[in-house]
């Protein structure tokens, strides 16, 4: 039996952990978190200064009793976890639950998975640092009071299964305000001029030399005139100005920066970066991936230069220690990096290949020489006015970090990269070739992307390299914000044209407003956010939800109690909690639209049971309100009058088919066509207000055809078993309840119904739901909230009138 155990988080980290470490080391793995704090009930003892009641959970039992029986065999026990917060807050949890001893227990961390960093991490053990496990319990306790408090709250003034998080909300409200900002957005339209003018070089060949206007017209007339001056007008060159430039490098990676340039370079989600750093992190490939530090370290800011000198040359080196401006930047203590700097690509799948290869670029250019450019201006008078057309241009004089990496940007409007001048001289005559006077119209404020959101999160101060990634996919999870894509809009612009002495006016056509993964709120998601701006204005405020972010800080520094910080915040918060669900309306954010022209009756939008309706009428009246969903593309925020009267257009009859009814119609999952008791989805191509009935007929037809093609056999004397082709190859069912068909390779055909017997029959867990491995606690996922002692509440019945 080994004299030593090693706890770590994920069985990957063991495995990797244990090839550097001797046969007298056992590496275990705890899978994540062994406890947490209960489901049932709200898993805080507020009679006993706050503490929380920590429960091992059912997934874990095994686990624990496995660790215990391997602790009470080791000498020393070397809690390995990560080290940040939420990776003390593991090993503590450990020392507790396993009953360690302080003399025989020793705390370990490292930023790296390498030989040298574990060896020295087990040199230099140290104990569990309690403060930054309060400032985790903390977190973890504040988040669950917030959502434990304000869910009910939702359930009973807006729908049931709602939740609400601390992060998570204040996330929301920026994508809300953004979404107004959007809607309630005019645009501008100026006239951008530019021109192509000619020349002859010393050696007279004819050269061209393009130009814009250093000012923008408002209006048409004043773009006219501008170019009937042009028509005999004289253009020469005025001044030329060449000066030297630099680009310098950016820092290496922190979470944020390498969540977002993961998303511009190479298309990935947040989480999605997220769990392809860890399994590179894990396998020891790079150092620990949630931290807000850009600092390097003495060995890799050597390993780096020896790498570039390798590489490039000496001239290209340039050693930067930076510093992180990020305030209370408090998890690991080095930019993400890689492990070895000599090691320029990785083994491992497509993702983790592409991952890697962008953080070793990013390490190595942030210790290169800046790149020197040299820019020149040149400045075109026109005879008659005082406006100058400029033409400018760059060149790369030395590439310098260029030669490895460029850091992309957010902006989706960046200009066109700046070209190579032709050589001019001051006074030099030019005869323009053509001048464009284009419509340009400004541009809306852009929809937030995840990687866009991280950085507004970031600046704001909210929240932690650790919880970026569970943010963002809690509010999608909770349907409050929609990750999609815009079809652009076709809009006209007008293109005035001076060529050959004579001005052209035309009008043409562009797309504008297309949208890629995107983030949009949602109906229920903008409903929420009023709802607790209006009676929680505190929680949802950025700097309320900043200061807490400090105050963790603070906590973690050993500054502050964190049992103070908590019952400082309970006592104001609880109150309102009680006020507003005592007095507060129920919300479910109608917005009344106008006047139904036909009925004359109230035409308004609300959220309803199953979703966004519009309705006719209102609960008042003695007729019924008529009502109808809205489309998945349309908004209670921005739908308007007209549109919201299309949809009583449906259901509508588009024919008959087999001699019975076709009907297109809108339901909760969207528009669909109802035919002989069937429901066939329309696709996303198809308008339901427009679709034809020659149209419903093939829809009907390739959903048939579609069925036919997925069931392979039928077995059983009442056919109670079906063989059917699935998504992932062929399965079969029975009673509701799918099942694997095995070996691999087995012809479905070939199946019997003994032979599907005796599968069954080696499936006993099938139909049932698995529980995960995984670290998960309120700090990557805001509470749950689903308190098991207070009730739903149940809709009151409304009385009918008579």
């Amino acid at each position: 039996m080994p004299k030593n155990l090693v706890i770590v988080e994920s069985p990957a980290k063991a495995k990797t952990i244990e090839k550097f470490l001797g046969k007298e080391y056992q590496v275990m793995s705890s899978f994540g978190h062994i406890r947490d704090l209960a489901e049932k009930g709200i898993g805080i003892d507020f009679e006993n200064n706050y503490q929380p009641q920590y429960v091992v959970s059912t997934d874990k039992k095994k686990t624990v009793t496995e660790l215990k029986k391997a602790t009470k065999g080791a000498e020393i026990v070397w809690l390995a976890s990560d080290e940040d917060r939420e990776g003390e807050a593991i090993a503590w949890h450990l020392y507790e639950e396993l009953k360690l001893k302080k003399e025989n227990t020793r705390r370990i961390v490292f930023h790296e998975i390498t030989k040298e960093a574990i060896l020295h991490a087990i040199e230099n053990p140290r104990d569990i640092d309690i403060n930054l496990v309060d400032a985790q319990q903390a977190r973890r306790v504040l988040d669950r009071i917030v959502g434990f408090e304000l869910s009910p709250i939702l359930w009973r003034k807006i729908r049931p299964s709602l939740s609400a998080g601390r992060v998570q909300s204040v996330a929301v409200r920026l994508i809300v305000e953004r979404e107004r900002e959007i809607n309630q957005f005019t645009p501008e339209d100026t006239y951008r001029v530019n021109a192509i003018f000619t020349s002859v070089d010393k050696n007279g060949n004819p050269v061209e030399l393009k130009a814009e206007l250093q000012q923008r017209f408002s209006t048409k007339a004043d773009a006219q005139a501008f170019l009937e001056n042009c028509k005999a007008a004289q253009f020469s060159i005025e001044n030329i100005i060449t000066k030297p430039a630099k680009k310098s490098p950016a820092p290496p990676f922190t979470t944020s920066t390498l969540q977002q340039e993961a998303a511009r370079k190479l298309g990935y989600s947040v989480g999605q970066t997220m769990q392809v750093a860890q399994r590179l992190y894990e396998a020891g490939k790079i150092t620990y991936m949630r931290t807000d530090s850009v600092n390097l370290s003495d060995l890799a800011l050597g390993t780096s230069k020896a790498e570039i000198i390798s590489m490039a040359g000496e001239k290209y080196v340039h050693i930067r220690k930076f510093t992180t401006k990020t305030k209370g930047a408090q998890e690991a203590h080095e930019a993400i990096r890689p492990s070895y700097m000599n090691a320029h690509s990785v083994d491992g799948t497509s993702q983790e290949k592409r991952l890697y290869d962008l953080i070793w670029k990013r390490t190595i250019a942030s210790q290169m020489a800046d790149a020197e450019l040299e820019k020149t201006s040149i400045y075109i008078s026109v005879s008659g006015s005082k406006l100058q057309f400029i033409a400018s241009g760059e060149v790369i004089v030395f590439d310098g970090f260029l030669k490895v990496y460029l850091e992309s940007t957010d902006d989706e409007n960046d200009a066109e990269n700046e070209g190579l001048l032709p050589i001019m001289k001051s006074g030099e005559k030019l005869i323009s070739s053509e001048i464009v006077a284009q419509q340009r119209f400004s541009l809306k404020p852009p929809r937030y992307s995840e990687a866009s959101l991280v950085r507004k999160l970031e600046e704001l101060g909210i929240g932690r390299p650790s919880t970026y990634a569970p943010t963002i996919s809690t509010i999608q999870n909770r349907t409050y914000v929609e990750k999609g894509d815009r079809q652009p809009e076709k809009r006209e612009y007008n293109i005035l044209k001076l060529k050959g002495g004579k001005i052209t006016d035309k009008i043409k056509e562009e797309n504008t407003g297309a949208e890629k993964s995107k983030l949009f709120p949602t109906d229920i998601g903008t409903v929420v956010n009023d709802f607790l701006i209006g009676h929680f204005p505190e929680i949802l405020n950025y700097n309320f939800t900043a200061d807490v972010e400090k105050e963790f800080d603070s906590i973690a520094d050993g500054e502050i109690k964190w049992t103070k910080s908590i019952d400082k915040f309970y006592k104001e918060f609880h109150p309102i909690v009680e006020d507003t669900m005592k007095n507060s309306e129920r919300q479910v954010g109608e917005r009344i639209l106008g006047v139904d022209p036909k009925s004359g009756r109230q035409l308004s939008v609300k959220i309803g049971k199953y979703g966004p309706l519009a309705q006719i009428g209102t609960s008042e009246e003695e007729e019924k309100p008529v009502f109808a969903s809205l489309r998945k593309e349309q908004s209670i925020e921005s739908i308007t009058m007209e549109e919201a009267l299309e949809l009583f257009k449906l259901p509508r009859q588009v024919g008959e088919y087999e001699g019975k009814v076709m009907t297109v119609a809108i339901g909760r999952f969207g528009p669909y066509i109802r035919h002989d008791a069937s429901f066939y989805s329309l696709p996303k191509t198809d308008d339901p207000m427009e679709v034809t009935a020659e149209r419903s007929i093939e829809i009907i037809e390739e959903k048939r055809e579609a069925e036919k093609n997925r069931i392979i056999k039928t077995l059983g004397e009442n056919n109670e078993i079906l063989v059917l082709n699935g998504r992932f190859g062929p399965y079969f069912t029975c009673d509701k309840i799918n099942y694997k068909i095995f070996p691999k390779g087995t012809d479905p055909n070939t199946l019997t119904l003994e032979r599907c017997q005796e599968l069954i029959a080696a499936q006993p867990d099938a139909g049932t739901k698995k529980k995960g491995f995984g670290r998960k606690t309120a700090a990557k996922t805001e509470s749950k909230a689903k308190p098991a002692t207070k009730a739903k509440p149940k809709a009151k019945a409304k009385p009918k009138k008579k």
